[in-house]
Order: C-alpha cells, then sequence, then structure tokens
C-alpha cells in the first residue's frame, strides 16, 4: 500500500470528516472509498465508449426493426430536443427470419 498527501481545503475537510464519521469510517476509508467510485465511473464510460466503436449498425437495424412500432411508456420519452429524426421504414427481415413475440 502507498501513501499520498491531499491538499483539501479546509471547508472540504470538514465534510469529509463530518461525512466518515456517519459512515462510521475513517476519512482514510472514506476518501480512498470516493476514489474507487469516481475510478469505476470512468472507467465503465471508457469501456461502454470502446463498446459503441464495435457497433454494427446494419445489425442494431435489423434488431431494432422487430421491436413493434409502440409509443413508449410515461416518463420513457426522450425530450423533444433529444429525439433523434424520424427515419425511413426499417428494412423488412427475410420470411421466417423474426422471432416469435411472446404475449403478455
Amino acid at each position: 500500500m502507498s501513501s499520498l498527501s491531499v491538499r483539501l481545503p479546509d471547508s472540504l475537510h470538514d465534510k469529509v470528516r463530518e461525512l466518515a464519521r456517519r459512515d462510521g469510517v475513517s476519512i482514510n476509508q472514506f476518501i480512498a472509498t470516493a476514489v474507487a467510485e469516481k475510478a469505476s465511473a470512468l472507467l465503465t464510460v471508457e469501456y461502454l465508449e470502446q463498446r459503441a466503436c464495435r457497433a454494427e449498425p446494419d445489425l442494431l437495424a435489423r434488431l431494432l426493426s422487430r421491436v413493434p412500432d409502440v409509443p413508449p411508456l410515461p416518463g420513457d420519452a426522450l425530450p423533444s430536443e433529444k429525439r433523434p429524426p424520424a427515419s425511413p421504414t426499417p428494412p423488412k427481415l427475410p420470411r421466417g427470419s423474426a422471432t416469435r413475440q411472446r404475449r403478455a
């Protein structure tokens, strides 16, 4: 294990001390956990960006063409400024390649 000296503004140090006390851990453990959480978040974004680069747009279009064209549930709709433009009708799948849909 290594040590690291960190300079914090007094106000932040006070908040960290209080939060660590409330959480029942040492300031050192609180900061180590906070750094681990931040590193995990950044690495997750990096991982998802790498996966997105490997995406196959044609495959995605085929998969999405199998999804019924129904309005989203309340609360699931994109805000109007983030909605993608209307796209042309997705290509039809070859006969017999569509999966059966389960009844609810």
